[in-house]
């Protein structure tokens, strides 16, 4: 049975998530922004076996520490989509400007695409890519436990930022109502900051999506 628990890093409040397979107890993190010790304290809270990286999308918020946990610990970074390289290749100057802990650049160990699968002990999750905030955006969905970890494509009230470069406002809406609403109006996702919601509550009452 696939489990999580969400984990606030980073002076940005970012929702970290660590998800897991109750009958092995193997794990991945996803989107490891900063405060690895935090993480990894959790990590060893949980008796987890963290295994993978994870990531939605290349800002600071999101991956500042996924270069460092993966060489401290041997792991592989799964994720985004390669449109995000560009977001990934900026991290040192993204911490710089945001005063984050200094990132280091990697390359993933496997790129992802729309209809990809990622495997975490038993638990399989489906990749769906959802440009409009980054170019390279993915979202990881479990139908069996109705979950969506959708980073900062949508958020309980609004929806991610479009102002920055090669971000995308009508890709953005584009993503929601064609890759996150067929999952499902009882579908709880975890956004990338803030409260989880689900997809009915936010096509009734988000103003920015409303159906």
């Amino acid at each position: 049975m696939f489990q999580y628990l969400t984990v606030p890093v980073t002076p940005f409040a970012q929702n970290c998530s660590l998800v897991w397979c109750d009958q092995t107890w193997q794990a991945a993190v996803i989107d490891p922004g900063g405060d690895l010790d935090v993480i990894l304290a959790e990590v060893s809270r949980l008796k987890l076996q963290l295994r993978q990286i994870w990531l939605t999308h290349g800002h600071i918020d999101h991956a500042g520490g996924a270069g460092e946990l993966a060489q401290r610990l041997g792991l592989p970074i799964i994720g985004p989509h390669p449109a995000d390289q560009f977001w990934i290749d900026g991290l040192p100057a993204q911490s710089r400007m945001f005063d984050f802990a200094p990132a280091l650049v990697f390359t993933p160990t496997r790129w992802l695409h729309d209809g990809d699968t990622v495997t975490v002990g038993q638990c399989t999750l489906q990749v769906r890519h959802c440009p409009g905030h980054t170019p390279g955006h993915v979202v990881f969905y479990s139908p069996q436990a109705r979950r969506a970890f959708v980073g900062d494509v949508l958020f309980a009230g609004s929806i991610g930022r479009t102002d920055f470069p090669q971000s995308d406002h009508a890709a953005l809406i584009a993503s929601i109502q064609q890759r996150l609403w067929p999952m499902g109006d009882d579908t709880v996702f975890i956004p990338g900051h803030g409260p989880e919601s689900t997809f009915g509550r936010e096509r009734r009452s988000n103003p920015y999506v409303l159906d």
